[in-house]
């Protein structure tokens, strides 16, 4: 594939000196770059999206257990209709 890109370059005049050979090597350059930049981006966000979100969940599912206790506790009293 590169070859390819390669000698495709070299038809037009990229490694011959003439300007519209580097502008077109340059546009080709940049379309490439495009999706590296692109697969990169969903790399970082996809690890980010993955991340383990488990860490706050000890310390509130403690609280709602001392929620569940304190309302148990105030039923426990006669009841006022």
């Amino acid at each position: 594939m590169v070859n390819l890109l390669i000698g495709w370059l070299r038809s037009l005049g990229l490694f011959s000196g003439r300007s519209l050979g580097r502008e077109v090597g340059m546009a080709v350059l940049a379309w490439l770059l495009i999706p590296l930049f692109a697969a990169v981006g969903a790399a970082i966000w996809g690890s980010w999206a993955a991340r383990n979100r488990t860490t706050g969940d000890v310390a509130e599912l403690a609280g709602y257990e001392k929620f569940r206790e304190a309302m148990q506790k105030s039923h426990s009293g006669s009841d006022a209709a």
